[in-house]
C-alpha cells in the first residue's frame, strides 16, 4: 500500500468513526463549575465500545454517572494525570459518582468488549460523595486512580457470576473525608485482586464481606481525630477464604478484625504497627469477634511502648482453629492480662 492509498483509507476509517477515540471536552466543559452529569452520560451512552479520554480539568457531577457491563456498549474511561471529577456542593446521592457496570446489565466474558476499565486522574468527592462502584459485570479494572475527601473510596458491589465480580485493582490511592463511617475499599463482590494501594483518613481502611479475594500490599493509614479511635480497623473481614500478603495496618486501633462468622483467611507477612504511645487506650492487632480460625504467617507488630493497652489477639469465644506462626514482636510490649495469643502461637518469636 502506498502513502496516498493508506491516507485515504486511514480517511475513511476515521469517517466511519472506527478506531476512534473520544474526546470529552468535544462536547462539555471542564471548567469545574459547569454541571457536566448529564452531558457525560450521554457521551458514554453514544459511544459504546470507545476509549473516551479526560484532559487536564476539573469535570464537575451533581449526580453519578454510569457505565454499561454489556460488552457490545461497554466503554473505557481514560483520565490524564490532572484530570478531577468532582462531586458539586449540593451532592446527594448515597451511590458512588462513577458507577463501572451499572447499566445493561450482563454476565458475559467472551463477548469482546467485556474487559473495561477506569484508569488514571482523580476523583474528588468533596467530604460527601462516595468515589468509585463496580455495579456489575466482571473483569472490570480500575487502575492508577487517585481519590481525594470521599466517603467510600471503591465499592466493589456483587458481580454477576453468582456474586464474582472478577475485579483488578492496582496502584489506588484513596483519601478519605475522615467521618466516623468512612471506608477506604469495601468489597461485597467475591475473586476480585488488590495490589499496592495506601488508604489514609478513614476509620476502616478495608472491609471484606466477599470472599476469594487477594490483596497484595494495601497499606491502611490512620490519621483521623481520636474521638472515636476504639473503632478504628485496617482491615474488617466478615467472609471466608480471603488471602492477604503484606497487608500493613498503620496506627488503626484494631489491625486485623475477623468477624464472628469468618474464618478471615490467610495473612503471610502482614506488619501492623502504632507510631504514637496513645496512652489508657487499646492497641489489638487480631481481633476475632467470634472463635479465631485464621492463619498468620511471619506476623510482624510494632507497639510503640506499653502506655496503651497491646495486646496481640482478643478473641470473643474460646476455641477455634486458628494460627499465629513465627512472630516479630517486643514480648515485653504486650501487657494485655489475657494473652489470648498464646493459646495459638506456634513457632518461634523473633
Amino acid at each position: 500500500m502506498n502513502l496516498k492509498h493508506f491516507i485515504g483509507w486511514t480517511a475513511a476509517l476515521a469517517a466511519m468513526g472506527a478506531c476512534a477515540d473520544v474526546t470529552v471536552t468535544d462536547f462539555l466543559k471542564a471548567d469545574g463549575q459547569t454541571d457536566v452529569s448529564d452531558a457525560l452520560q450521554k457521551v458514554i451512552d453514544e459511544h459504546p465500545n470507545q476509549t473516551i479520554r479526560f484532559p487536564d480539568g476539573v469535570y464537575l457531577l451533581s449526580k453519578p454517572v454510569l457505565t454499561p457491563a454489556d460488552p457490545k456498549l461497554s466503554v473505557d474511561l481514560q483520565l490524564s494525570n490532572y484530570a478531577v471529577i468532582r462531586a458539586a456542593s449540593d451532592w446527594t446521592s448515597d451511590e458512588a459518582m462513577i458507577r463501572l457496570g451499572a447499566s445493561h446489565k450482563a454476565n458475559d466474558i467472551r463477548t469482546p468488549g467485556s474487559c473495561y476499565s477506569l484508569t488514571g486522574g482523580i476523583l474528588d468527592g468533596a467530604g460527601v460523595a462516595k468515589g468509585i462502584s463496580i455495579d456489575g459485570g466482571r473483569e472490570t479494572k480500575v487502575m492508577n486512580v487517585s481519590m481525594k475527601r470521599v466517603l467510600v473510596g471503591l465499592h466493589i458491589k456483587k458481580g454477576a457470576n453468582n456474586g464474582s465480580s472478577d475485579c483488578d485493582i492496582r496502584d489506588v490511592n484513596i483519601v478519605g473525608n475522615g467521618a466516623t463511617n468512612s471506608v477506604g475499599v469495601f468489597c461485597e463482590g467475591h475473586d476480585n485482586t488488590f495490589t499496592n494501594m495506601r488508604i489514609a483518613d478513614v476509620y476502616t481502611g478495608v472491609l471484606l464481606t466477599g470472599g476469594g479475594n487477594s490483596l497484595r500490599n494495601i497499606h491502611p493509614l490512620f490519621t483521623c481525630k481520636y474521638d472515636a479511635y476504639e473503632q478504628s480497623v485496617g482491615f474488617d473481614v466478615r467472609s471466608w477464604n480471603n488471602w492477604m500478603d503484606f497487608c500493613y495496618s498503620d496506627h488503626f486501633s484494631i489491625g486485623f478484625r475477623i468477624g464472628e462468622h469468618s474464618n478471615g483467611g490467610i495473612f503471610d507477612k502482614c506488619f501492623c504497627f502504632w507510631y504514637a504511645a496513645n496512652p489508657k487506650r487499646r492497641h489489638t492487632v487480631i481481633q476475632a469477634d467470634g472463635q479465631f480460625r485464621a492463619v498468620f504467617r511471619d506476623l510482624t507488630v510494632g507497639f510503640k511502648n506499653n502506655e496503651a493497652v497491646n495486646a496481640v489477639l482478643r478473641v470473643g469465644q474460646d476455641g477455634g482453629s486458628g494460627v499465629i506462626d513465627c512472630l516479630r514482636v517486643n514480648r515485653g510490649l504486650i501487657n494485655d492480662p489475657a494473652r489470648a495469643h498464646e493459646k495459638y502461637f506456634s513457632g518461634r518469636y523473633h
